[in-house]
C-alpha cells in the first residue's frame, strides 16, 4: 500500500494538487494523510496574562485547523470514493517545512504531493521558499509538485532530465518507474547536451541507464544549443504533447550544482506546465 502525503492550507490550489494525487494513483491501494500545519505568535513577555492569550489563541488555531480538514474530507466523501483509498487527517502546529518532515518520517511516506500556490494567489505563497526547504530537507520522500493549472488527463510520457553524472542505483529511480509502470507511462531520458561531448563516467551512465529501465518503454534523446536547461526542458515540454511530468534526482554536486545555479529545480517547480517529480540521490 502506498503512503501519500497531501499538505494543504485550504486553498483551491492545494485541493487541486489532493484531486491531482487521487487520478494518479486511482489504480493503487493508497493511505492518503491530509496535513495542515499551523502557528501561533508569540507574545514576547511570558506574563501570566500572555501566556493565557497564547493558549486561547492555539486553542482558536487548532479549531480552526481541524474545522477545516474537516471540510477537506466532507469534500473527498461528496464525490465518487475510491474503495483502494483510505484518508487520515494530521493537525500539526508548526511550520510548514518541519510539519511535512515529520509527518513524512513517521508516516513511512512514499510520496508527497503539493501544491504551486496558497490561498492568497500569489506565486510562491504556500510553496515559495519553502519548496526549496522542503526539497534539501524531506530528502527520503520523493515530492511531486503540481501546477495549479495543470488539467489531469492519462499519463502518457515522463520527462526524466539528467546529466548522467551519477550512475543511478534502481532504487532511486524507481518512484518514477513505479509510477511509469502502474500508469503504462514511456520514460524520455533528456540529457541537455551533445552526446559527443560525454566524458567515460557519463557514456557509462547513459549506457547503464537502459538496464535500469528494463521492462519500462523508454528512450535517451538529447537537446543542444545556447538554451538554460530549464528553457531546454520547458521547450521539450512544449514539443511533445505526451509529456505529463518532469522528473529529476535533486544531488547537489557535478550537473546539479549547475541547476542550482541557474537555479532550475526553483524555475520548474514555479513554472512548469505539468506536475514535476523530485527524487534525492542516496550516498
Amino acid at each position: 500500500m502506498k503512503r501519500i502525503l497531501l499538505p494543504t492550507d485550504f486553498s483551491e490550489n492545494a485541493w487541486h494538487a489532493i484531486d491531482y494525487a487521487r487520478k494518479l494513483f486511482a489504480s493503487q491501494e493508497c493511505q492518503f494523510f491530509v496535513l495542515n500545519a499551523f502557528q501561533i505568535g508569540s507574545s514576547g513577555l511570558m506574563t501570566k496574562m500572555n501566556r493565557a492569550n497564547q493558549t486561547r489563541l492555539f486553542q482558536i488555531t487548532k479549531a480552526e485547523s481541524e474545522a477545516g480538514l474537516k471540510k477537506v474530507m466532507d469534500r473527498i466523501n461528496q464525490e465518487k470514493t475510491n474503495p483502494k483509498h483510505s484518508f487520515k487527517t494530521i493537525c500539526m502546529v508548526s511550520t510548514l517545512v518541519n510539519a511535512v518532515a515529520k509527518s513524512a518520517y513517521e508516516e513511512d511516506i512514499d510520496f508527497i504531493v503539493m501544491g504551486t500556490k496558497g490561498a492568497t494567489g500569489l506565486k510562491e505563497v504556500f510553496l515559495g521558499s519553502n519548496t526549496v526547504r522542503i526539497l534539501k530537507k524531506v530528502t527520503y520522500s520523493p515530492i511531486i509538485v503540481v501546477p495549479d493549472d495543470f488539467k489531469s488527463s492519462k499519463l502518457e510520457t515522463i520527462l526524466f532530465v539528467t546529466g548522467f553524472e551519477h550512475l543511478h542505483d534502481t532504487f532511486e529511480i524507481r518512484p518514477m518507474a513505479n509510477i511509469a509502470k502502474f500508469t503504462g507511462a514511456k520514460i524520455k531520458v533528456l540529457y541537455v547536451g551533445d552526446f559527443a561531448d560525454l566524458q567515460p563516467h557519463q557514456v557509462k551512465a547513459k549506457e547503464l541507464i537502459h538496464s535500469r529501465l528494463k521492462g519500462i518503454a523508454h528512450e535517451v534523446v538529447n537537446v543542444t544549443g545556447e538554451q538554460s536547461i530549464s528553457a531546454s526542458i520547458k521547450k521539450a515540454i512544449d514539443d511533445d504533447a505526451t509529456i505529463g511530468m518532469v522528473a529529476m534526482i535533486d544531488y547537489w554536486h557535478s550537473f546539479m550544482e549547475k541547476l542550482t545555479h541557474e537555479p532550475v529545480v526553483k524555475k520548474i517547480a514555479f513554472n512548469s506546465k505539468v506536475p514535476f517529480l523530485v527524487m534525492h540521490l542516496f550516498e
